[in-house]
């Protein structure tokens, strides 16, 4: 029944492809630009690469464009594209103690060695409307860029490079050491190999890097409100550029490819004894681009999984690993406009079936009554 009907749908299918594409743009707008997209909507196309699992701006802006701002469906995109590229090589691990900042700060710290840099961040704007916008061209557009670069003179030079600031804990032996955080021997591939459980701890960072950040923010939330118990202070958030290189299939030798914007942050929390003296847990976070809402939840997550005993579903690692997959989750919840015809008739069938049980049940004479 369902075959039938979905084959005989296939017209009126390919009909609401033509329209949705018709409805992102009917032509009454200028379409538009890949470039638009990248530089003025950066924010989005961040969030996309990160949940789509793929740097590739050009591609995400597309998706962005594609989708007309559907997030999920956008990184739904990506994610198939990426499953069919060639896997040509592996990056060498790379320390983050060389991002080139572009933000950093620490709530724990007020001063820090080389100082707070804050950066780009909607943190201190007052969140109301700006109309000026309405009327926003490329002159105003202009004007504003030059009037910046005016007044954003450095005083002195940022450096290339800036301690971690968790360290001077870790030097005073406050921190749990990386082994009894669940550090691992060898880093996992969720790309290559099913999630199993209980996750390593590589499994469970990869698997939220490329969470959906709606998911793992309400699931932190719950964690930090009361349903768990870390309450994370942020040692050291930073937003910047991370070089990225590859062994030359040739010679052997490093090659240097670029670098790739991420967003890092290392939270403290709660104090535990699995060391055998009171330390702080320490928790990890680190995303494509600039989303400091997923990273942070990301590490809250991080500490929460690691509790002693499992009391909430966000320190429950199989319930968070298994439902923050923006995809996975949209996929199962969509594919219920798909046709449900024959278990829906055998589900609606057994109802009627009981109803006329219960009715001849209660009837005196054995039979239903008017």
């Amino acid at each position: 029944m369902a075959y039938v009907a979905v084959k005989g749908g296939r017209e009126a299918i390919e009909n609401s492809i033509s329209y949705l594409d018709f409805r992102r743009n009917d032509g009454s707008t200028f379409p538009l630009k890949i470039e638009q997209i990248k530089r003025q909507l950066h924010f989005l196309v961040d969030r996309v690469m990160g949940e789509g699992s793929l740097y590739a701006p050009d591609l995400a802006a597309i998706a962005v464009k594609q989708s007309a701002g559907d997030t999920l469906e956008a990184a739904f995109m990506l994610r198939a594209y990426r499953t069919n590229l060639p896997r040509l090589a592996y990056s060498i691990p790379r320390s983050t103690y060389g991002i080139r900042v572009l933000r950093r700060l620490s709530s724990a710290f007020k001063d820090i060695p080389g100082g707070q840099i804050l950066g780009p961040s909607p943190d201190y704007t007052i969140r109301l409307l700006d109309f000026t916008l309405e009327e926003e061209d490329q002159d105003s557009a202009r004007a504003r860029y030059r009037e910046f670069l005016r007044s954003a003179g450095l005083k002195e030079d940022i450096p290339d490079t800036f301690p971690k600031l968790v360290d001077i804990l870790r030097a005073e032996n406050l921190l749990v050491s990386p082994e009894a955080a669940g550090q691992d021997a060898e880093t996992a591939d969720i790309t290559r190999h099913a999630l199993d459980f209980p996750a390593s701890r590589s499994a469970a960072l990869q698997t939220m890097a490329r969470g959906e950040t709606g998911g793992m923010l309400a699931l932190a939330y719950s964690n930090m409100r009361g349903y768990g118990s870390s309450h994370p202070t942020i040692g050291e958030l930073r937003v910047g550029c991370l070089p990225v290189s590859v062994k030359s299939p040739i010679d052997g030798r490093e090659t240097f490819l670029g670098e790739v914007p991420v967003t890092e942050v290392e939270i403290i929390s709660r104090i535990t004894n699995i060391e055998g003296s009171p330390k702080f847990q320490v928790g990890y976070g680190i995303c494509f681009g600039h989303n400091e809402t997923k990273a942070i939840s990301m590490a809250t997550l991080d500490v929460a999984m690691r509790a002693e005993t499992c009391n909430y579903p966000s320190e429950d690692q199989e319930f968070v690993l298994t439902h923050i997959d923006g995809i996975e989750s949209m996929g199962f919840a969509n594919h219920f406009k798909l046709p449900h015809y024959v278990t829906f008739q055998s589900e609606l069938d057994r109802l009627r079936c009981a109803r006329r049980n219960m009715a001849d049940n209660s009837s005196p004479s054995g039979k239903e009554e008017n």
